[in-house]
């Protein structure tokens, strides 16, 4: 029996220390994701995907299609995750004015105000929403950044109503007498400048999906392939320590 313990015991340790390094066991992310459809006419497309690690969201975004020029240089989109509200994108019947084009405050009581802003440098609160520096540029583009999630921000994605949203409109595609008004946001700029392109919104992928890197969480307790494993190696080294006891008598 003494040396069957001795067999035994560095197995069991070697399980335990498999336990406690089991994936199973690290910090999970959450990772959201949203098809980014087009609004008033704009005909262009994107996806975006954020996931968020403690207080940390990555996003990445790719988009399309969008206005390509604003006096003569690439056009800034400004672009948000806008939260509080419905968590959805709105149709035509949100035009209150109806002039043709819905813009950004006739959408805010479907998606919401501002909670971050995704520009591609610095400031990320809702004061940098109208920063044309630091906006998105051109038809096309992709955007990469990782930065620091406020609690209301994070807390609407939890409750599914965080909604992607980029601004910007070719102004020649807009109805003749909307080409004339002023921007709700920024008055010195035309209404095209600033009414929604694009909108999402973002919902939790499941964990396992594909594409997503999330892995499903194990049950609790303890790791039952490793436990069969461990419990293999056991069976082994009782199994060799009986033979040769077999072989000695």
């Amino acid at each position: 029996m003494k040396k069957s313990a001795f067999l035994i015991a560095p197995v069991l340790a070697l399980g335990a220390l498999a336990l406690s390094t089991s994936p199973a066991l690290a910090a999970d992310n959450t990772m959201y994701q949203a098809n980014l459809a087009a609004i008033n006419g704009s005909n262009a497309s994107g996806t975006v995907m954020i996931t968020v690690n403690g207080d940390q969201a990555t996003v990445t975004e790719k988009v399309s299609g969008l206005a390509a020029m604003f006096n003569g240089s690439p056009y800034p989109h400004v672009q948000h995750i806008h939260i509080g509200a419905k968590g959805t994108c709105p149709d035509m019947s949100a035009d209150t004015s109806k002039d043709g084009v819905i813009s950004t405050t006739e959408g805010a009581p479907f998606y919401g105000g501002i909670g971050a802003t995704l520009s591609t440098s610095g400031d990320t609160s809702p004061a940098a929403g109208t920063d044309l520096k630091v906006a998105g540029m051109g038809a096309s583009y992709t955007y990469n950044r990782t930065f620091t999630l406020d609690a209301k921000t994070a807390d609407s994605l939890k409750a599914g109503t965080a909604v992607v949203v980029v601004h910007g409109l070719d102004p020649a595609t807009l109805p003749a007498a909307a080409q004339k008004e002023p921007s709700d946001l920024v008055p010195s700029l035309p209404l095209a400048a600033t009414s929604p392109a694009l909108c999402g919104t973002l919902k939790a992928m499941p964990a396992g999906a594909p594409g997503t890197g999330i892995t499903a969480p194990a049950p609790a307790g303890p790791d039952l392939g490793l436990l069969a494993a461990g419990g293999g190696l056991v069976l082994a080294a009782g199994g060799a320590y009986a033979l040769r006891k077999k072989i000695a008598a």
